[in-house]
């Protein structure tokens, strides 16, 4: 079966590397990979199970490329080319003629060894071998056929069309040349490559499902609802979805199969798969494919979701009436709060150590909002009634008549604690005490005072006056309405809040910091490189910055103190953290703040 001929004539050059490819497997990722190899220039020769399954690949092919066209990423005359270039068939003995064969069949480690000893027969010895694997072993399929050292994984990503990473996965005998070719063919069909090794998830799901595990286990334990941990990881890092919401995407039974093989390998309790993982795929519930997962969706393969039933808000008591905000503390992240609060109408008493250091926090809030003037996000009017309602002193004393305080002061415990002690004797009955710490016990700033009802954590992230989540931190005795205030006050001032319990790293911290001490541990083992490591989370992932990108952008020393917190506070071994972090920071080598970290930042 072919596509149909094209008027165009092929061209004279036929593209190095591989000028015929083969892919076995027309699945969705299969014929994204057949369209890309054809778009390049190289004829393909697709191969399905039966005659009735390349009908339907082709079909798919002809949809997709007409898609293309209507999306004006093809031209009808582009589309008739390609077509062209392309056959589909079912028999298994046409990929004799390629150079590189290309397999998409389902995640069976036999199934693949089976098709792998039956390619190795069929084709010619120069053809190169590669798997679409996601997470099983390289080494053990090329072991089927007695030319491993032809043998890697090409692991593209889904859609083929949009994404652009290609890890190419080397074994231990995979030949150096083979393994460049294939990064040649990669970047010919307008691919990055990265350099993995043979080890379960590769770069990519070896950190990614490792996050989402961890996101799982959050939520089985009801520590934050779906929603909450969701919302907070895209709108506190800045990633394009919730890990929950993008486990349904990939499917349950996926994840947890990729879960299985990293387990496995590495025997690291963090990879082993949420006990939830098991009941919901045990129970049909797959995710988005079969309609429900962790959220309900309208129907099977839907990707619109199903309110459900009353939310736990529905019982809330009516929180206090937060009038006047104290804010105590003088760097970035306390004039960033003092902005929130006066651009939102609130009179705000901005407190530091000295008169002079209250005055120079203010200016610099003065500052900030003088760029939002010049964007054209405020108006002069709107600036000059937002500092007005900014009283800046060195006097705790002037806290007395506030609504709420929130701290920002040094994270340090005993500084903290401080703090609160003082807060204690100074700040009326019934106002709220908030400390917008990131990794200390909320609960040690509360027993430092006589009202720990009243005390709540509310952690602001980084520029404040931008960033728009807050995570609510209630102890065990913080004040069922003094949550309720702190929730109706962040949405009065704009800001998402996500609550959660009182425990090291919160929900953004807690999920983050191992994915990027898993980085450094990958690093250290000298899996893949610096550049590799952040290239493939950046344009496998979508996110914003690689974990090597952000670690230096936070800081060496203050990424090192949370793991140790976190650590410290689960006593997973996994969660230790890597020797490779610790001699950086031991070295002075913190990031951007002290021009060297995972990057030299001086000769940039």
């Amino acid at each position: 079966m072919q596509a149909p001929e094209s008027q165009a004539s092929e061209p004279q050059d036929l593209p190095t590397p591989f000028p015929t490819v083969a892919v076995v497997g027309l699945g969705t990722m299969g014929a994204g990979v057949a369209v890309a190899a054809a778009r390049s220039g190289r004829r393909v020769i697709g191969v399905e199970a039966d005659g009735a399954a390349a009908a339907r690949a082709l079909a798919r092919i002809e949809e997709a490329t007409a898609h293309a066209v209507a999306r004006e990423r093809l031209t009808a005359g582009e589309r008739t080319a390609l077509l062209a270039r392309i056959t589909v068939g079912a028999e298994l003995s046409a990929v004799a003629a390629a150079d590189l064969v290309v397999e998409e069949v389902p995640e069976q480690l036999e199934l693949k060894r089976e098709l792998f000893a039956e390619l190795d027969r069929i084709c010619p010895p120069h053809t190169v071998l590669a798997t679409g694997t996601t997470s099983l072993s390289v080494t053990r399929i090329a072991a089927a056929t007695a030319r491993p050292e032809r043998v890697l994984g090409l692991h593209f990503f889904n859609p083929v069309h949009a994404m652009k990473l290609v890890e190419v996965v080397r074994s231990v005998l995979t030949d150096p040349q083979v393994a460049e070719q294939a990064a040649e063919f990669a970047r010919a069909l307008g691919k990055e490559p990265v350099a993995a090794g043979d080890r379960a998830g590769f770069v990519v799901n070896g950190l990614l499902f490792a996050y989402l595990n961890q996101a799982a286990a959050m939520f089985e334990s009801r520590y934050a609802t779906r929603e909450d941990i969701d919302a907070a990881m895209r709108l506190g890092c800045g990633l394009p979805m919730g890990p929950l919401a993008l486990l349904d995407l990939i499917g349950l039974d996926t994840a947890r199969t990729v879960l299985e093989a990293m387990y496995e390998q590495s025997r690291d309790r963090l990879h082993a798969p949420a006990p939830i993982l098991g009941q919901l795929v045990s129970a049909g519930l797959l995710g988005r494919k079969s309609g429900r997962g962790f959220y309900r969706y309208e129907a099977p393969g839907s990707s619109k979701t199903v309110p459900e039933a009353a939310s736990a808000a529905a019982g809330r008591p009516a929180g206090r009436t937060v009038g006047s905000v104290g804010v105590c503390g003088s760097g970035t992240m306390a004039t960033g709060i003092a902005e929130v609060f006066a651009k939102a109408g609130h009179p705000v008493v901005l407190v530091a150590r000295s008169q002079e250091k209250a005055e120079k926090a203010k200016a610099q809030l003065a500052r900030s909002l003088d760029r939002s003037v010049a964007k054209g996000r405020l108006t002069a009017e709107q600036r000059d009634r937002t500092l007005g309602l900014v009283t800046p002193t060195g006097s705790q004393a002037d806290l007395a008549q506030v609504d709420l305080v929130l701290e920002a002061v040094a994270e340090d415990l005993a500084v903290k604690r401080e703090l609160f002690a003082a807060l204690d004797k100074i700040v009326k009955p019934g106002a709220v005490l908030a400390t917008t710490t990131s990794s200390l016990p909320v609960i040690s700033c509360a027993t430092a005072t006589s009202r720990p009802q009243d005390v709540i954590g509310m952690h602001f992230f980084n520029p404040a006056p931008a960033m728009k989540l807050v995570e609510v931190v209630s102890t065990v005795l913080t004040a069922p309405e003094v949550t309720a205030t702190v929730l109706e006050l962040c949405a009065e001032v704009r800001k998402h809040p996500v609550e959660c319990g009182d425990r090291a790293g919160f929900i953004v911290n807690a999920l983050l910091f191992p994915y990027l001490n898993d980085a450094v541990r990958m690093l250290a083992e000298h899996y893949a490189t610096v550049d590799d490591i952040d290239t493939a989370m950046k344009l496998g992932c979508g996110y914003p910055m690689g974990p090597f990108e952000l670690l230096d952008v936070v800081g060496l020393d203050v990424s090192l103190t949370i793991e140790q917190v976190l650590h410290q506070e689960f006593r997973e071994p996994g969660l230790a953290a890597a020797p490779l972090l610790e001699h950086l920071v031991a070295a002075g080598c913190l990031g951007r703040k002290t021009g060297r970290g995972f990057r030299d930042h001086a000769r940039r």
